[in-house]
């Protein structure tokens, strides 16, 4: 979908008005529509009416946050999703940005695998703006909500084509067309640096893992040390050994690199929207199947610093193949380190399917701003201890340490054991419950969501 500014929005069909006062109205809509909608102002924030010309949207943005204006979007996407045209106008410039992100991530389809998928896509071809937005802002909305479909479609193909080997090849295909740095470790190559969780992981499975190394740094980068986005790539889990049971569990295990998805996106963002900061992206990428030479409950692997982590439970892998990317992350000197995985279904448990939970001994002005971005953007995210006493519960009496903790707050000690391998400030954000929809939630559509990706982008680029 195309987003273009118009000077007039005279004589024209499908229209979306913003304003904060009805009078403001007064001369663009004839008495009889003015009357209508002056009715109703104070009680109803969108109303519409659709005559033979088309729909007429009207939103009372005194009684619209940002958030409000983006769902007015999806409301307003399901009426025109077949019109070919939409105009907006609007005087207030986040409040129409925060409606068009609305209305175009609303307008999300994964339609690949449908044999009638011509005939199932929206017609909705372009968005005409008029008021007070710059063409600087569309252009990196724009720019933004590519990114966020492009998480979203990584997450929504099956294995059977995003394994590690294709996953790692979307994100160079995406550095070479942004312009910024990708360099894939093969497994050979995985094997020389002996990161042992990695290689743990992918033993049941025919297919090799990669290891992929994404740098963005601009001239005028901002931060001398880099900032370092960690993703969780398990293209699909099955529990390895400690099979997951099914229906209704292993199903929606291709989502579980939604944590690599996200941070490789938000690089892609910053780096199209030439922002001014210095990121580093680290994606270890595997399946984690039951194969003949599987890992096994029991095991211990000699991960890639050193520790030695006795495996109590193959389904706990998310963190083994982190471990080994978070101690690599090392080289870099970081001033930040932040990882993104669909790690815990205790996180889901905690706090459901529409908040990401963060946790980790970074500064605390840190995560005031991730919170902020996250209210700011709707991808919210909520703070949870982090205290020492949860290292305990990972203590192995054949090992450096356990993959699993005790039987309560799952969340925090899988973040307790990803710590151990992290010697810089580090935030932890699990994202198990909002990367992966089973019913529609507005904008956020059905399926994956691309959660962090808005969240993370808004967030480094006021850093």
């Amino acid at each position: 979908m195309k987003l273009t500014l118009t000077k007039s929005i005279s004589k024209v069909t499908n229209i979306v008005f913003l304003a904060e006062d009805i009078t403001g109205l007064k001369d663009l809509i004839s008495p009889e529509r003015y009357a209508y909608f002056k009715k109703s102002w104070d009680s109803t924030p969108l109303q519409y009416v659709k005559s033979i010309s088309g729909f007429l949207f009207v939103i009372n943005t005194n009684k619209a946050n940002l958030d409000d204006c983006r769902k007015h979007g999806f409301t307003i996407l399901d009426f025109v999703k077949n019109e070919k045209n939409l105009h907006v106008s609007g005087d207030d410039e986040a409040k129409t940005l925060a409606l068009l992100e609305g209305l175009l991530l609303s307008n999300y389809q994964f339609l690949k695998y449908f044999k009638a998928a011509k005939e199932k896509k929206n017609k909705l071809q372009e968005i005409k703006i008029h008021g007070a937005v710059t063409k600087n802002a569309l252009n990196e909305l724009e720019e933004l909500v590519a990114s966020v479909f492009w998480a979203r479609d990584m997450v929504n193909e099956p294995v059977s084509y995003m394994n590690a080997t294709q996953l790692s090849k979307e994100i160079v295909a995406k550095g070479k067309a942004s312009d910024y740095n990708v360099t894939v470790l093969e497994k050979k190559k995985i094997e020389s640096l002996k990161m042992g969780g990695l290689l743990a992981v992918n033993q049941g499975s025919e297919q090799p893992p990669t290891f992929t190394i994404i740098e963005y740094k601009p001239k005028n980068a901002k931060n001398k040390k880099p900032i370092v986005l960690v993703g969780k790539g398990v293209v699909y889990d099955t529990g390895g050994l400690s099979l997951k049971p099914t229906p209704h569990s292993m199903d929606l295990m291709k989502s579980d690199m939604g944590g690599a998805a996200a941070m490789a996106a938000t690089i892609d963002a910053l780096a199209k929207n030439q922002i001014p900061v210095y990121v580093i992206g680290l994606i270890p990428a595997t399946d984690n199947r039951p194969g003949k030479t599987a890992y096994a409950p029991g095991d211990v692997v000699r991960m890639f610093d050193g520790t030695t982590v006795e495996v109590l439970n193959t389904d706990a892998e998310g963190r083994m193949i982190l471990a080994d990317a978070l101690a690599y992350s090392n080289k870099y000197k970081p001033e930040l380190v932040i990882d993104a995985a669909t790690l815990t279904g205790a996180a889901v448990r905690a706090l459901g399917t529409r908040t990401s939970i963060s946790m980790g001994n970074a500064k605390d002005s840190y995560f005031r701003k991730l919170y902020e971005s996250g209210l700011k953007t709707h991808d919210r995210v909520f703070r949870f201890p982090f205290w020492e006493e949860w290292k305990e519960d990972l203590k192995s009496d054949i090992a450096d340490m356990k993959n699993l903790g005790g039987a309560n707050a799952g969340m925090i000690t899988a973040g307790k054991f990803l710590e151990h391998f992290v010697k810089y400030p580090y935030i932890h954000i699990d994202i198990a419950g909002p990367a992966f929809l089973e019913a529609q939630d507005s904008y956020n559509g059905k399926g994956a969501t691309g959660a962090g990706v808005r969240l993370l982008y808004d967030f480094l680029k006021n850093l």
